[in-house]
């Protein structure tokens, strides 16, 4: 496994990171515990999570799991750089109480004391706003970061599908307190089928230090093989990927898509994920297995070397915006 460092941090991350959001809905304890295991032993040391996942009246259980893998010791929380988040409200699907979701200092100091006791630990390497709070100024916010750092209940502070203003204005202000690192990572939707990050968040995640973290690098399964796999009768594609493959263009375009990487000899899911670690900016892509052939597949294309041939081709199938200000400007 490779390594970089987050953003401008001297933490060291792998270059590719375990999403948890499938342990507990879709992969039970014991199985969501040896996909940890094996991802540790690949060399993986990133883990994501957040403290919605579990979803409904299951909010919290995804943490609870993760906290039950440290439990078991040998060294597992020491090895591991941890990531959660705060912002939605952990009392099921109805409204929240007042005060209980978003990111006011009240719910930030209810929320990772909360997170803390589930995941059996005494700090969070990585807490992260899993989105912008419009209500609460970030110097509420700033305030109420530094304490829990004071109190070494968190080392460093990320975002989560901001837009580049917000990262902006968010470490400008951090540097008006001065003595506050401000955000180091963002989490963001980002994939070869979704390229409109490189506009705006992107550049204000690189010219701000920024480690860029992108979730659903397989775009719900539409870059992972999905019409091959409709043909010999697998999994069909739901979701996002249902959406895009009912418009004939989109699905014309994932057809050409899957002929490149034929072509090539090359699994589609796993040229998503080689492709995103060409990127400038990125950390690491966000792979969320629901078993462990699935991390064996991500942990292949760590190795993925892509031609440049093949890049142009990928490019020509999924044109970015091109570079930013004149994507939007000229």
């Amino acid at each position: 496994m490779k390594y970089t460092q987050l953003g401008r941090t001297g933490l060291k991350v792998s270059r590719l990171v375990l999403g948890t959001m499938n342990f507990g809905p879709q992969t039970d304890e014991a199985d969501s515990h040896a996909i940890m295991d094996a991802a540790l032993d690949a060399g993986i040391n990133f883990f994501d999570t957040a403290n919605v996942y579990g979803w409904g009246e299951n909010k919290g259980r995804t943490e609870s799991i993760i906290g039950n893998w440290f439990a078991k010791g040998e060294g597992r929380r020491e090895k591991v750089v941890l990531a959660t988040k705060v912002y939605g409200h952990m009392g099921g699907d109805g409204p929240a109480w007042p005060n209980h979701d978003k990111l006011s200092a009240v719910n930030i100091r209810r929320a990772v004391d909360a997170s803390l006791k589930r995941l059996q630990t005494d700090h969070i390497d990585v807490y992260q706003f899993h989105h912008i709070d419009r209500d609460t100024p970030f110097e509420e916010i700033w305030q109420a970061i530094d304490v829990l750092v004071q109190q070494g209940k968190i080392l460093y502070v990320g975002s989560s599908n901001f837009p580049g203003y917000k990262i902006a204005q968010a470490n400008e202000i951090a540097a008006r307190r001065g003595g506050t690192i401000g955000l180091v990572s963002e989490q963001c939707l980002y994939n070869l089928a979704e390229r409109r990050a490189e506009m705006e968040v992107i550049p204000a995640a690189r010219d701000y230090g920024l480690g860029v973290i992108p979730w659903s690098p397989l775009h719900g399964g539409l870059l992972g093989g999905v019409l091959k796999k409709e043909v010999e009768g697998g999994r069909r594609a739901s979701g996002r990927a249902a959406d895009a493959l009912a418009a004939p263009a989109s699905r014309a375009q994932i057809q050409a898509y899957e002929d490149l990487l034929d072509k090539h000899g090359i699994e589609p899911g796993e040229a998503a994920l080689a492709w995103l670690l060409t990127r400038p900016g990125v950390t690491g892509p966000i792979v969320g297995p629901r078993t462990a052939g699935q991390l064996e597949s991500a942990l292949r294309a760590a190795d993925l070397e892509l031609s440049e041939d093949l890049l142009t081709g990928l490019d020509e199938i999924f044109p970015g915006p091109g570079p930013s200000p004149e994507a939007f400007a000229w």
